[in-house]
């Protein structure tokens, strides 16, 4: 293992960092159903006044052929060069209080020596907690709202919020080790897994961000600017309520999924698993119809404003 401290470079010189915020968590390079962690990391940035406090090393956890940076070409000469950042941010929410946000991309290396790394930070800073944020495509419609499983050690959460606990072996993902090992010093830690209807998994879906800022809010007591988010969810449902009444099929698999859902809070808060009973298009095949749904119809809203 190398040395955890060699891995980042701290950048505050010039501004203090409190002692004891909460840490929040939203990777890229696994999973994003719904633009989720996108999103939500978007209006982070857009929205809260926002500060670097430390950089990760590329070279020590990046495959750049993987993820390769962007190159500006002009004419006959490359310009710039923006890589790629994993980094550490001290962010204040709407209402004056400050938490400390680890974005960028999830590090294709070192995964034991990038956890001891956010230890080491935890350590620093005197960190609270740390809560994270996933989405996933789940077998449920989209008139429902969006749910949540909940990991980690905060059983009140869980007990309280958690709809869907399966057993089963998943894909790992960086933050899942954080969770274990945190979980193995009893450091309070929740992870947040926003459930996206399945069809929808690859156009933005509004909903889940809001979910997953009502989730982290719920955890922490931080409060986040949402309103935008909310009216683009508005938006967005207004389109694809239209959509799915001019296609027969997509109307189909949405009512067989509300067949599919449990009304029985008493046994379960979640949706039931069952196999298909209507013969419908694939997720992939729904979910491009319905992307090339919205773009048509923005591309009309464009034209008619000209």
């Amino acid at each position: 293992m190398v040395d955890p401290s060699e891995l980042y470079e701290l950048h505050n010189e010039d501004f203090d960092v409190p002692l004891g915020l909460h840490l929040i968590a939203g990777l890229t390079g696994f999973t994003d159903a719904g633009s989720t962690i996108e999103q939500f990391a978007n209006h982070v940035f857009e929205n809260l006044d926002h500060r670097v406090v430390a950089i990760f090393d590329n070279d020590e956890l990046l495959d750049y052929r993987s993820r390769r940076p962007v190159m500006y070409f002009e004419k006959d000469h490359i310009s710039s060069y923006e890589p790629t950042t994993l980094a550490l941010y001290l962010v204040t929410d709407e209402v004056g209080q400050k938490f400390l946000f680890l974005h960028g991309y999830e590090p294709d290396f070192k995964w034991e020596s990038f956890t001891q790394a956010v230890f080491d930070l935890v350590d620093i800073f005197e960190i609270e907690d740390f809560s994270w944020v996933h989405s996933i495509p789940f077998p449920i419609a989209h008139s429902r709202a969006v749910g949540v499983t909940i990991s980690g050690n905060r059983k009140d959460l869980i007990e309280r919020i958690s709809e869907w606990k399966p057993q089963t072996q998943v894909p790992g993902n960086v933050l899942h080790l954080l969770e274990f090992r945190f979980s193995e010093e009893d450091f309070p830690t929740a992870g947040f897994v926003m459930l996206v209807p399945h069809y929808l998994s690859d156009v933005d879906y509004p909903q889940a961000a809001v979910a997953a800022f009502e989730q982290i809010a719920a955890a922490t007591g931080l409060v986040f600017p949402t309103d935008r988010l909310r009216e683009a969810g508005v938006k967005f449902l207004e389109e694809l309520t239209k959509n799915i009444a001019d296609n027969p099929e997509l109307a189909k698999l949405v009512a067989n999924l509300e067949q599919n859902f449990s009304n029985d809070e008493s046994s379960s808060r979640g949706p039931r698993i069952a196999a298909p009973k209507l013969e419908v298009p694939s997720a992939d095949e729904i979910a491009a119809e319905l992307e090339d749904y919205l773009s048509l119809k923005r591309k009309q809203s464009s034209e008619d404003q000209e």
